[in-house]
């Protein structure tokens, strides 16, 4: 071949490297762009009439390339579509126009730009002869290469051949095959069409014999595969003569064996004609068949199951009781509910398991009580977390037509208990959840319905099973979280928190003896009275539970272990005075009641899930234009309630002795202590409005009361919830004198008659009676609370009835 004219073309274009791949030109491909430096030459492109030039890199590995980290020859292109994708990637599709070589690199930030030669020939003369013939063989050697790699669809063959350029017949070939980078850039490089086919030609042929190596390996592994194959199904006929000979090994003999398994189950009718019928699908299959393994596993979970096992229930309720109180302290309402249980199945035999919920914050014993109460009544235990749990088939179990299907998980805990009379433990039942597959809680209401789970149906067993006779105990940290038609179906037994005296209790007679023999110690090894317990507790640990408590005890027990050894000492003692030493310094305080009657300041009670805590509300008034600023990070609600107070003491202005228009010429900031800590609720309600009177009257609140209940407009004091640790809160910080809403008068019996015995609660459904109690009006507007209006007399002297136990001198006065 003779060439003719060549021009030589320069032009500056946006330098794009490319990592792994080698564009051609005639040729459309899309990737990827991650690199700003790509990004921004891309964007250069779009500009610059959509053109860029294309270049491999030598190392796929430099992440910034450079000039000397790139081929010289590459592909000038025309960018046709830019998409951008999630993570700041761009998608770009591009079509390759011509192959030029970079001559300079004119800028490197913030992108390359190059100048690139571009060598054109104008009057290209070949030698028609020996061209044809070339073409020919990249013909011949090309259609070789398809009839061995398989990776060239037919269309794209048909088209190649069809291509009569020499170049672009090289180059469009070149862009089909699969070839090292290094191979495809030499073809990239030759500028001459006809030697570009020549250099063709030798790598096809190359990759053709690699071909034909790679068919011949390919055809021993078959070989070898089909001899396996082969010995394999002669292996079948030997089983399947030997079984007609009788032997029993073949799959007769495996079918006796479930049948006389089936007889001695003493199934129910529907179950064991179910199980026949699957035992003769098993008969009936081929040898070898995968649905073989299937049946298998279906009816060894029906003769696994216990369709009439059952143990031996304790009735002996002492006996029951004494095991209860051995385990556990407290949790006295659960403990009587199973005792209610137990007299019942001796009077009524058929009664069906109940459905109970121990509800209540965590670390109060609600998962390891239910282990004492299936060895109370003797029953086997098994428990089975929901936590997470968000497919309904984990509750129903997958239909048998799913590939690796399985049992329900209360199936399955059927099969591990061993017994239809079981215990079984659904543990945290609120935090279930619900995606696209199922609802997981709408599974249980079957399961937790007495009157429907006589014939529960696992989606996988496909048969009726009785669950009746199992007692359901669930826990759960909060209620509002499990869906209605749900809870409905459970008997809900609240455990609140411990009180101090109990988890005293629990740690001297239960926590202590069990991390001391856990870490190998005795009482003569270690000395520990009730006021480290105590300590431990008010200053370490702030829990409604125990579980932070024995993780304080196994630390002083670990402590004490070591000194023991590196010492050489025979005891440790620990008292209020060393115990930082084993602790550290004490992580918690607990505020205590003011030293002196405050304006603007009332003390009030709130309830958390760690316990109850005191809450200073502190309320100041300056001049102003009747501006109203809460802050302290509360709720809606608690902000609601400061408005209600509010609107309650402008329309009592007068009787109060306040100026009525407080509220035009005062600015009045209410804040809440603790700004970090959310808080909310209506149970402040009286605080605030207590708090407000004081600042605004300038009468002292007195030092030793504290207060919750929820106000309205008209002054009324409603009824608030968690009254025991509120009641717990004021005790430990030293306030003696609480007032609480009428309506609570029936909760005041669950506050330990020892703290009773110390406190006086008034009882108030009024404003009137909180007033006169929390102020301290001696030295101030001595008549301040004579309501003017003497019906008020009755309601007052009503609202001041207040409930006190114990010793008179031990309670603090309260001046009138």
């Amino acid at each position: 071949m003779a060439e003719g004219k060549k021009v030589i073309k320069k032009q500056i274009l946006p330098l794009l490297p490319l990592r792994g791949l080698t564009v051609f030109p005639y040729m459309i491909l899309h990737f990827d762009v991650g690199r700003t430096k790509s990004i921004k030459a891309l964007e250069e492109a779009m500009i610059n009439n959509q053109l860029i030039f294309l270049v491999s890199q030598k190392d796929v590995q430099i992440d910034d390339p450079q000039e000397e980290d790139v081929y010289r020859v590459g592909t000038i292109s025309r960018v046709k579509q830019l998409l951008k994708l999630p993570g700041d990637t761009i998608r770009v599709l591009v079509e390759g126009l011509s192959r030029a070589e970079i001559t300079e690199i004119t800028q490197t930030e913030p992108f390359i730009m190059s100048e690139v030669m571009e060598k054109i020939s104008l009057e290209p003369v070949y030698d028609e002869v020996e061209m044809e013939a070339i073409i020919r063989k990249v013909h011949a050697v090309f259609e070789e290469y398809f009839q061995l790699s398989n990776k060239i669809s037919p269309d794209t063959m048909v088209s190649l051949m069809a291509i009569e350029d020499p170049g672009q017949l090289a180059d469009v070939i070149a862009a089909n095959i699969i070839l090292k980078q290094e191979s495809k850039q030499e073809i990239l490089n030759e500028f001459d069409p006809k030697a570009r086919l020549e250099q063709l030609i030798v790598i096809l042929s190359k990759e053709i014999e690699i071909l034909e190596v790679e068919k011949s390996i390919s055809a021993r592994v078959k070989k070898q595969i089909d001899k396996n194959q082969r010995e394999y199904y002669l292996r079948e006929q030997l089983k399947a003569i030997q079984s007609e000979l009788g032997d029993k090994d073949g799959i007769t003999a495996e079918v006796e064996e479930y049948k006389e398994k089936i007889a001695k189950a003493a199934l129910p009718e529907e179950v064991e004609k179910k199980a026949l019928k699957e035992v003769d699908r098993l008969l009936k299959m081929p040898a070898g068949s995968a649905e073989g393994s299937v049946v298998r596993n279906y009816l060894d979970w029906i003769l696994d199951l216990p369709w009439d096992k059952t143990t031996e229930e304790r009735f002996d309720l002492k006996q029951a009781e004494e095991i209860l109180d051995a385990d556990h302290y407290g949790l006295e309402k659960v403990k009587e509910r199973i005792l209610e249980y137990l007299a019942i199945r001796q009077l009524a035999k058929d009664i069906k398991g109940p459905i109970l919920c121990l509800a209540g914050p965590p670390g109060v014993g609600k998962t390891s009580i239910a282990k004492s109460i299936a060895k109370a009544l003797n029953r086997n235990y098994v428990r089975m977390s929901l936590g997470g749990v968000r497919d309904e088939a984990e509750i129903r179990g997958h239909r048998r037509t799913y590939v690796g299907s399985m049992p329900g998980r209360i199936i399955n805990a059927l099969k591990q208990a061993g017994s239809k009379n079981a215990l079984i433990l659904l543990d945290e039942i609120d935090k279930m959840s619900s995606d696209f597959r199922g609802d997981p809680a709408a599974a249980m209401l079957e399961v937790l319905d007495a009157e429907q789970n006589y014939a529960f149906r696992d989606h996988y067993l496909e048969v009726p099973f009785d669950l009746s006779q199992i007692l359901f105990l669930t826990t759960a940290n909060n209620l509002d979280t499990i869906p209605r038609p749900l809870l409905d179906r459970m008997e809900v037994l609240h455990i609140p928190g411990y009180t101090e005296e109990e988890k005293v209790n629990i740690a001297t007679k239960y926590l202590l003896p069990k991390q001391m023999e856990k870490h190998g110690l005795s009482k003569n090894n270690l000395k520990l009275d009730e006021k480290v317990i105590r300590d431990i507790i008010n200053y370490y640990t702030r829990e409604a539970g125990v579980r932070n408590l024995e993780r304080e005890i196994a630390n002083i027990c670990r402590k004490a272990a070591r000194i023991l050894i590196t010492n050489n000492q025979k005891s440790v003692t620990i008292n209020s005075r060393n115990l930082e030493k084993y602790l550290g310094i004490k992580k918690y305080r607990y505020d205590m009641a003011n030293e002196k009657d405050e304006v603007g300041i009332a003390t009030g009670l709130a309830w958390t899930p760690v316990g109850g805590d005191t809450l200073f509300i502190e309320v100041n008034v300056m001049e102003g234009s009747g501006k109203v600023e809460l802050t302290g990070h509360l709720g809606d609600v608690m902000k609601e309630s400061a408005r209600a107070a509010i609107s309650y003491i402008r329309s009592k202005a007068e009787d109060l002795g306040i100026d009525k228009d407080f509220h035009k010429k005062l600015d009045i900031h209410i804040h809440v202590p603790e700004g970090a800590t959310p808080k909310d609720g209506p149970s402040a309600g009286i605080t605030m409005a207590t708090a407000l009177v004081s600042a605004l009257s300038e009468v002292p609140v007195r030092k030793n009361v504290a207060m919750t209940g929820e106000i309205t407009l008209r002054g009324r004091v409603l009824a608030i919830g968690g009254l025991k640790e509120k009641a717990l809160a004021a005790y430990r910080a030293g306030i003696y004198t609480i007032i609480v809403p009428m309506d609570n008068k029936k909760d005041l019996d669950e506050i330990p008659e020892n703290i009773r015995k110390k406190v006086k609660f008034v009882l108030a459904e009024h404003m009137d009676t909180v007033l006169k109690t929390a102020l301290n009006d001696k030295q101030k507007r001595k008549n301040l609370y004579d309501i003017k209006d003497k019906g008020n007399d009755q309601i007052q002297q009503s609202s001041l009835e207040h409930v006190s136990t114990g010793i008179k001198s031990n309670l603090p006065t309260i001046e009138q």
